[in-house]
């Protein structure tokens, strides 16, 4: 399907309404397949935008119908909504794709899959918000109700947003919470395209509300008096700035997954044929562009040889397929998302040359686009950045270890902490270096996807304020209560 800019939709949804901006400034989309226009008008919030759709989630968390649905209600306008999305899959994955150059194929069974999954698992806990009591043995009845927190905001990265819509949207409204979501500057329109089916699945006015915006956006939402938590996905240095907004305005909770730098460990017995495929194929998945990658391959030194070169084989089979139509369903890999991160990329690469071996890759490909070649480097200084800084693309950083406890050294070494990999078929060193790693999530034998049923987030600066999925991600969207009732009155009988 093509799309032009008349197709898209590109203002504010506000109050289950789209609406024009009070920001007199828009935003233009470049294709990064190749450069062209996909609009020149996206809307961007201000702060009178801002304080509107705070204001109608507000009304509607307070005193709007919202505010006297039951949990089995909010359930219904989720599975409603879940159910709408998967009928919408293909439109909502080619809108996606238009300016961020991602395969539709992987949207469309990934993305829009899990985001549904996630609003159906979470619809299964809105009538299931337990509270607690205790016996008055000393006469006093104790009871622990958990109730929603008020309006909650969201600001997502771009690499993955409907995803994102699905994390931190999914348990703030099944646990009664109204919603204010950012998009990044770089993604707004996948969300925008979703923004009716709200409405469409029942969503009073006021509940769901998506904004698109950038910086400024951002800080009047971690900064607003009337949020009562921010949950972001993005860089630490961002992370870092919504925390300090959040913390100077009303100490409102903020949940923070700030990326990371993730291990992958490969140990001499490990299955081969699914570590390659895991650490090679698997890393390249979205360009390098997920928070979890392992962009650090950690290989014994006994195995390093062959295990580099099937690392290599399987990058260069896949610079050869790089510039086909992410469109097309058969495409897996596809530009990295603008000018912006495709200059920040190439500028670590050439620094990267310096301090380490360029195994393959290293290149821009083609002469138009945002394309870059998939690229190994290997035998890295221990300073330099490619093995230090998140790159958050198609660059993998190999080194060599020896001894398990001086690869568990080594993949502790950065400030980042999200995720880990390891590959062996010894199942008591798997869980021996599983525990020490220090990660908020391990994979042995496989890469670490995120589950709805498990927790998500890092230790270090890969997160702070808890975690996204699974009960922890319901629980954070929630505050406990303590109400006590004296039973020692005496009897008016």
């Amino acid at each position: 399907m093509a799309f032009n800019g008349k197709d898209l939709e590109t203002r504010l949804f506000i109050n289950n309404e789209f609406v024009d901006s009070k920001h007199a400034n828009r935003l233009t989309l470049r294709n990064p397949v190749d450069d062209s226009i996909v609009t020149e008008s996206v809307h961007l919030a201000g702060e009178k935008d801002v304080d509107y759709a705070v204001e109608v989630a507000t009304e509607a968390f307070r005193t709007g119908p919202w505010s006297k649905f039951t949990g089995a209600q909010r359930a219904k306008c989720m599975l409603k909504f879940a159910d709408l999305a998967e009928a919408n899959a293909v439109r909502l994955a080619e809108i996606e794709s238009i300016a961020t150059g991602r395969p539709k194929a992987l949207i469309q069974y990934f993305d829009v899959a899990h985001m549904v999954e996630v609003f159906r698992y979470y619809a299964g806990w809105a009538d299931k918000i337990e509270g607690e009591s205790f016996i008055d043995e000393d006469g006093l009845y104790r009871i622990v109700q958990y109730e929603p927190l008020g309006v909650c905001a969201g600001i997502a990265s771009w690499n993955a947003t409907l995803l994102y819509v699905a994390w931190k949207m999914a348990p703030a409204l099944a646990t009664g919470n109204t919603f204010v979501f950012k998009t990044s500057e770089k993604a707004p329109l996948g969300a925008l395209a979703l923004a009716p089916l709200f409405a469409e699945a029942g969503f009073p006015p006021g509940v769901v509300n998506i904004l698109s915006g950038a910086a400024e956006t951002g800080s009047l939402l971690a900064s607003h008096m009337k949020i009562a938590k921010i949950s972001f996905t993005g860089s630490a240095f961002v992370g870092r700035l919504v925390q300090v907004a959040a913390t100077k305005s009303n100490l409102k909770r903020v949940t923070l997954e700030l990326g990371g730098k993730s291990p992958a460990i490969v140990f001499p017995d490990a299955p081969m044929d699914i570590a390659l495929q895991s650490v090679g194929s698997g890393f390249l998945v979205n360009s390098g562009q997920i928070c979890i990658a392992g962009s650090r391959v950690f290989v014994h030194a006994d195995i390093a040889d062959k295990f580099i070169a099937g690392l290599k084989d399987i990058f260069e089979k896949a610079s050869q397929a790089l510039g086909a139509n992410p469109m097309e369903m058969t495409t897996s890999l596809g530009p990295v998302v603008d000018k912006k991160q495709f200059d920040r990329i190439m500028g670590m690469i050439e620094d990267g040359k310096k301090t380490a071996k360029v195994v393959t890759g290293g290149s821009r490909k083609g002469d138009k686009g945002c394309w870059i070649e998939p690229t190994i480097f290997s035998d890295p200084a221990n300073d330099s950045a490619i093995l230090r800084e998140e790159i958050f693309g198609p660059v993998l950083v190999v080194k060599t270890f020896k001894t398990e406890e001086e690869v568990v050294d080594l993949a502790n070494d950065t400030t980042y902490g999200l995720s880990a990999t390891l590959y062996t078929t010894d199942i008591a060193r798997a869980l021996r270096v599983a525990r020490k790693l220090e990660a908020g999530a391990v994979g042995i034998n496989t890469p670490h996807m995120p589950n709805v049923n498990t927790p998500f987030g890092g230790k270090k600066q890969s997160g702070n304020g808890g975690r996204e999925l699974g009960k922890h991600g319901l629980q954070s969207y929630l505050e406990a209560k303590a109400i006590h009732i004296n039973m020692n009155l005496p009897s008016r009988l």
